[in-house]
Parts: C-alpha cells; sequence; structure tokens
C-alpha cells in the first residue's frame, strides 16, 4: 500500500477495497442460508447413523445371550446325560 499518496488512486482502491467486502458479505449470508439445510442433513445423518449402531449393538446382545442360552442348554443336557450315563454304569450295590 505504498503507491497511496496520490489521492485519486487513494479513492479507487478504497472503492475497490469496499466493493471487495461487500461481496464477501454478501456471499456469506448466502453461505449461512445454505447452510442450515445443511446441517439438518448432517444432523440426520448422524441421528441415523448412531440409531443404525444402537440396532447393531441391540442385535449383538440379543445374539450373545442367545448363545449363552444355548450353551447353559446344552451343558445342563451334557450334565443331565452325564448323571444318567454314571447310574447306568454304576454297579448296583447288593445288601
Amino acid at each position: 500500500m505504498g503507491k497511496q499518496h496520490n489521492k485519486i488512486i487513494k479513492r479507487s482502491r478504497r472503492k475497490e477495497y469496499l466493493k471487495r467486502k461487500k461481496d464477501q458479505v454478501k456471499a456469506t449470508i448466502a453461505l449461512k442460508k445454505s447452510t442450515p439445510a445443511k446441517k439438518t442433513a448432517k444432523k440426520a445423518a448422524k441421528k441415523a447413523a448412531v440409531k443404525k449402531t444402537a440396532a447393531k449393538k441391540a442385535v449383538k446382545k440379543t445374539a450373545a445371550k442367545k448363545a449363552v442360552k444355548k450353551t447353559a442348554v446344552k451343558k445342563t443336557a451334557a450334565k443331565k446325560t452325564a448323571k444318567k450315563a454314571a447310574k447306568k454304569a454304576a454297579p448296583k450295590k447288593e445288601d
């Protein structure tokens, strides 16, 4: 900005500067108007992602519970069959 010694140059540079600033303000206003839609879209996407992860976690939990139940049933069934086999294999005591 060293060449501003002339009044005419100063005025023209000032006009150009103010014009750039006005354009910049207009651009930011237009950007702000368009961003709420983007923000709501982002929020909706985040909510959907959260719902998906929550659903996945719920599915995993139920699957884990089912697996635990199956193993518990298998273990109890195995114990019962082992007891039956032990009873059959054990020699009967005669008094």
